[in-house]
């Protein structure tokens, strides 16, 4: 018996100091409004729009988005591009394709069918072409990291100095908002960075927030649909628990109370 509850609380000690440890190096990370949260969020089509402009401007060249199609882009209830901007979209890729007639691989215009283009061939070649790290592919890098948008909103912006103290590797720079706060990746934005079509200022903080909303609308592109879905449950619900109310008490009512 004293085996067991010397043990017991060995476990329980053991869990509130990593409990206590995490709390203590928990980060606050920046805030701002995202159109999509709550029950009856909305994702913001020019933010999204301006989110893949950023994405192919800025971060396509290294990071991958290999679950998403250019069909996507034209899709109700994502950036929703017209089908002739999605198809202009496409073309402007060069897509490997093959085999033709005579057994060769050969590039075309990309269509509305083709996935997102890669940007390396595989990942040892990214790895060669970043010093041995690996860009992770975006396609649901929100629901990857813990802290979801606002962990990737704040990431693109906690770029800074090291505190006295800190040495950091070439290659490697310090983000306050980073697990163990060193990270591989330069900082990739700078005001006035992309020339947005709509005119919005180019801000880093408005570049790192509509990137972010892309990047939730991708891993989570049925968000809306789902929300209207919850909405119209809870309704039913509500309906259905009245109905069941008024009926049990009117069964109620039925049955002579004791005296």
């Amino acid at each position: 018996m004293k085996n067991f509850l010397r043990t017991t609380f060995l476990i329980i000690f053991l869990i509130g100091f990593q409990y206590n440890s995490n709390a203590a190096e928990k980060v606050e990370y920046l805030k701002t409004d995202w159109s999509f949260k709550g029950l009856f969020g909305k994702f913001d089509r020019a933010s999204l729009q301006r989110g893949y402009q950023v994405y192919t401007e800025v971060c396509s060249s290294c990071h991958s988005m290999k679950y998403l199609s250019y069909r996507n882009l034209a899709e109700k209830g994502g950036p929703e591009f017209t089908e002739e901007q999605a198809k202009a979209i496409a073309a402007s890729f060069e897509v490997k394709d093959g085999p033709n007639a005579d057994g060769d691989m050969f590039t075309r215009p990309g269509k509305l069918s083709d996935k997102f283009v890669m940007p390396y061939e595989n990942i040892k070649a990214a790895q060669a072409a970043n010093g041995g790290a690996y860009p992770p592919d975006m396609s649901v890098l929100v629901k990857a990291r813990g802290g979801g948008v606002d962990y990737i909103y704040s990431l693109l912006q906690g770029y800074e100095d090291p505190p006295a103290g800190v040495t950091l590797d070439d290659g490697v720079y310090y983000n306050k908002f980073m697990y163990g706060n060193k990270i591989k990746m330069a900082n990739q934005l700078s005001d006035g960075l992309v020339e947005y079509s709509d005119g919005t200022n180019a801000s880093v903080e408005q570049m790192s927030k509509d990137v972010t909303t892309f990047l939730m609308w991708a891993a989570e592109p049925h968000l809306e649909s789902r929300h209207k879905m919850g909405f119209k449950a809870i309704v039913y619900l509500i309906i259905l628990t009245i109905l069941v109310y008024f009926s049990m008490k009117r069964i109620w009512s039925r049955i002579e109370t004791e005296v």
